[in-house]
């Protein structure tokens, strides 16, 4: 019965539904996002859906924008936005009796593609009425600046030390990458200690762990089963034995599970996760750095619920005789 609860697919459910219609008008391109909004918001309504907008800003109070919502009786919250916009609304919506929507408009958009929601918007729109509404699983970790949970990736090292520049770029602020060559150039290898499930010990030289809860990070790039935000366990790379180029080329390249891995990347899965450097390296999860320092990481099972894409329909075999 639970299980059932837990998987509700909306074929025949066509109600008008109040939902709260969170939308990044800086994710993807900002001169069409007036019209977009406009556009999210008319086909919203064409599924019967009532939107109530809020517009993010760099200061936005997601904690009591998922609070005042819920206390209004409203508890589907839809996001239209990037992963980081997904990520910050999601973390606060964790354990709480409402549902998460995705319209993907950002650059990356792994979260939805981890998901197998569509990527254009009107397909996306359409699967909040036709998916399933699905328990998902999420990671929490505890560092030195805290403790936060984390839809997709926590990362140490490397990645997490250019990231905010990578990103600046990748957007059109070309005048980072100075500052993205010079971290580049001064990081330097770390002796990595981390402890899995309390049990297996792992010491390696590195400049890269990642500790994921979805199969798709960076740039597509695959680093677990298509099932793995649900599987119960995080996936954990350790990436060493790699000049920082090779590691950024294979990161920034992607791959696929079951294309030939570099020998110097391992990957193992486990609940839990206990991690230190020397020199310490920096912390980052979902976007958001975190400083340096040890870091605990667990898994908390079925913690969001999110529409997802149904299953397609089993095929009965046709028995000899039918007449057909």
């Amino acid at each position: 019965m639970r299980d059932k609860m837990e998987k509700e697919t909306y074929f025949t459910d066509k109600r008008r539904r109040r939902v709260k219609l969170i939308f990044n008008p800086a994710s993807g391109s900002s001169n069409a996002s007036p019209i977009q909004l406009m556009d999210v918001i008319s086909m919203l309504q064409q599924w019967k859906y009532v939107p109530e907008v809020y517009l993010t800003e760099p200061d936005s109070d997601f904690s009591q924008m998922v609070k005042d919502t819920m206390a209004q009786g409203v508890n589907m919250f839809v996001v239209c936005g990037g992963d980081g916009t997904v990520s910050a609304v999601a973390k606060e919506m964790k354990g709480l009796p409402a549902t998460l929507g995705i319209i993907p408009t950002g650059t990356q958009n792994n979260v939805a593609l981890s998901l197998s929601i569509p990527q254009d918007i009107p397909s996306a729109i359409a699967l909040l009425r036709t998916g399933e509404r699905t328990k998902i699983d999420m990671g929490l970790l505890d560092c030195a600046a805290g403790r936060t949970s984390f839809l997709e990736i926590c990362s140490a090292g490397l990645l997490s030390s250019i990231f905010s520049a990578g990103d600046d770029i990748q957007h059109g602020h070309l005048e980072r990458v100075g500052d993205f060559l010079s971290t580049l150039v001064s990081l330097t290898p770390s002796k990595i200690k981390i402890l899995l499930d309390g049990k297996r010990e792992i010491v390696r030289m590195g400049h890269l762990v990642l500790v994921t809860n979805m199969p798709y990070v960076g740039r597509h790039y695959q680093v677990g089963e298509t099932a793995a935000f649900r599987d119960g366990l995080l996936d954990i790379l350790i990436f060493s034995n790699l000049s920082k180029l090779k590691l950024l080329g294979r990161a920034f390249k992607g791959a696929k599970l079951g294309e030939p891995e570099d020998s110097g990347i391992e990957h193992f899965h486990a609940r839990t996760v206990d991690m230190e450097a020397t020199p310490s390296m920096q912390l980052m999860a979902d976007g958001i750095t975190l400083g340096e320092g040890p870091v605990h990481i667990e898994l908390q099972r079925r913690t969001l619920a999110v529409m997802t894409k149904a299953p397609e329909p089993k095929r009965t075999k046709r028995s000899i005789g039918d007449g057909k």
